[in-house]
């Protein structure tokens, strides 16, 4: 039987942050419950099938990059009948915040993740972090984390000159450190790009036996908005829920970046980088028979030794 899929009714585009909220809150009144928890974090639930989608996101990235500025889960929701659980931060807090840890507490004591068949849970950097970190919460559930920090906390990653206000806040106590968090996790998949060094070594530090490693070489820092700018970030959720992704499902969902303008604009700088100047000079060809790009036009010119009109 299909799960049920939700009417969900939004406005949310261009919206003020106050009126965003009130209207998450309507709907997840209507449809489950919203609850605010602390000064700068909120909970919308969207009770529907069998299925669990528990997101980590910003407030601020998501009403500038989502689809129809919604939390991510609404779509899954409304179209897969999947239940949502929405984690909001209304700033970088990664999420570190006591009224998060009793919230999780409480659905733990009140058998909340035991109502559901399949749980995943999601999150970009430090949303990518809280997927981990609160996972513990739902043993044997899923885990996607896309470029997670392991912690902030300095006596761990104090070689990570990033971050620097956040560090005061308390990475030491409960839901702590991440990659101690997923061990009760079913299966966790990290992703990151290994040309990021200190994304790379936060990466490292979740090796367990559950992890698989998702490379994602020369996508950048910000490895959320470059899924959904190749169309896979959906794939890649709908696979991890239906326990289906693994590493060469990974590969081929990541073939989609021979088309982006953006990845091969920096797969050309590093073959420049590297001296591989016939390669560049493929990239560029193939590129421009796709569509014309000042970028890949002035650098075929320079491989040529010619100047740009």
């Amino acid at each position: 039987m299909q799960d049920p899929q939700l009417n969900i009714d939004t406005d949310l585009v261009d919206l003020d942050l106050n009126a965003w909220l009130g209207q998450i809150d309507d709907v997840g009144d209507d449809l489950g419950f919203f609850e605010q928890l602390g000064q700068h974090h909120f909970a919308c639930f969207l009770e529907a099938g069998n299925n669990l989608l528990v997101t980590f996101e910003n407030t601020e990235t998501v009403r500038q990059h989502n689809t129809d500025a919604e939390p991510r889960g609404f779509g899954y929701a409304r179209q897969d009948g999947w239940s949502h659980l929405a984690l909001l931060s209304t700033g970088e807090s990664w999420f570190r915040d006591p009224a998060l840890f009793d919230f999780f507490d409480r659905l733990t004591d009140d058998g909340f993740f035991e109502d559901f068949e399949n749980i995943l849970f999601h999150g970009a950097h430090g949303g990518g972090y809280a997927a981990a970190a609160y996972s513990v919460a739902a043993p044997g559930a899923t885990v996607v984390a896309i470029r997670p920090q392991a912690t902030l906390n300095a006596q761990i990653t104090g070689w990570d000159p990033r971050y620097i206000a956040e560090r005061r806040r308390d990475f030491s106590s409960r839901y702590g450190y991440a990659p101690d968090m997923i061990d009760a996790a079913d299966r966790v998949f990290v992703a990151y790009d290994p040309t990021q060094s200190l994304d790379a070594i936060h990466a490292m530090l979740f090796r367990r036996p559950n992890v698989t490693m998702l490379p994602c070489p020369l996508l950048g820092a910000q490895l959320d908005h470059a899924f959904d700018r190749l169309g896979i970030h959906d794939l890649l959720i709908k696979l991890a829920m239906e326990r289906k992704l693994d590493r060469k499902r990974f590969g081929q969902l990541l073939r989609a970046r021979r088309y982006d303008p953006t990845y091969a604009k920096s797969l050309v700088t590093q073959l420049l980088r590297t001296n591989h100047k016939g390669l560049a000079r493929i990239v560029c060809q193939y590129m421009l028979n796709r569509r014309q790009d000042a970028f890949f036009e002035k650098t075929l010119l320079r491989l040529d030794g010619k100047r740009a009109a």
